[in-house]
């Protein structure tokens, strides 16, 4: 009996300590890219040394600016803002809408209406891409902003709402009963009910919904062609066409790019893994 209790931890702390050994190579292999490309953006052109060492010479600041002056960064970086803001926007307050009546009436068109949405969800963009922009070309949506908001917006929704109808299936329906019997209508039952209670899930939306509308280089290559309104994606693209023998200042407008995705995933993180969780959970 005592050779079994001694045995037990033992077991128990190896099994722990090839937990940590893989949750730290894990950790390992997610941030070594960013750490040879922070390296790389450090160093000037003439640094031959190897990507994991750290600049010998100081810090070389000249790439960044490389990338701002000539790659037009920032530039690119607010026009994919304007297009994420806007797309975040729609997906977010029409995903909501859509997804509360068919949470709440379980009927079995409702049923197939998800059904098709997750079916929507499985189509690659781009299978539908020539008959999308000879429609764009139509309205007047091609190098428009609100053209390519309204594409990316139309893709990110399917999701949006089979999030959002998971999340509300959850959400006790006696506190809607008891704001109409209050005498509220239905639209003051979603502004100041429904919706305060959508935090987390809203906020799993906004993190998927940004990223992808930020880092999507196949469709926006072929919306907006004018340089001018060029998001990120294809504005480092082309950047380091032009830079491939200056790998740091490519890294450097990499860097720039990922930044303000960042910065808004570690705002809403906390957010976002309740809302990840409870979606499971449904």
């Amino acid at each position: 009996m005592k050779r079994q209790g001694v045995a037990r931890p033992r077991r128990v702390r190896v099994g722990r300590a090839a937990i940590g050994a893989f949750v730290v190579v894990i950790v390992l292999i997610q941030v070594m890219p960013f750490y040879v490309t922070l390296t790389t953006a450090l160093k000037p052109k003439t640094d031959l040394s190897s990507r994991l060492s750290l600049p010998s010479g100081g810090i070389h600041w000249k790439n960044f600016s490389l990338a701002i002056a000539d790659g037009h960064i920032l530039s690119s970086i607010g026009n994919s803002a304007v297009v994420t803001v806007a797309t975040t926007v729609i997906v977010c307050v029409f995903g909501a809408l859509a997804a509360y009546p068919l949470a709440r009436r379980r009927t079995r068109t409702n049923s197939l209406v998800l059904l098709g949405i997750l079916g929507l969800m499985m189509i690659p963009p781009l299978s539908v891409l020539v008959p999308l922009y000879s429609l764009l070309n139509q309205m007047g949506g091609i190098n428009t902003y609100w053209g390519v908001v309204l594409v990316l917006a139309n893709m990110q929704l399917p999701l949006a709402i089979f999030l959002y109808a998971n999340f509300i299936r959850g959400l006790p329906a006696s506190i809607e009963e008891a704001a109409r019997v209050d005498g509220a209508n239905l639209i003051q039952v979603l502004v100041h009910i429904v919706f305060p209670m959508l935090k987390p899930v809203t906020a799993t939306v906004v993190i998927l919904t940004s990223v992808a509308t930020w880092n999507e280089y196949a469709l926006s290559v072929y919306l907006l062609t004018d340089p001018t309104k060029q998001t990120i994606a294809p504005a480092i693209s082309s950047f380091f066409s032009v830079q491939s023998s200056n790998l740091g200042a490519a890294s450097a407008a990499s860097l720039l790019a990922v930044l303000p995705i960042l910065v808004v995933y570690l705002f809403l993180q906390q957010y976002f893994i309740k809302g990840m969780v409870a979606g499971a959970e449904k």
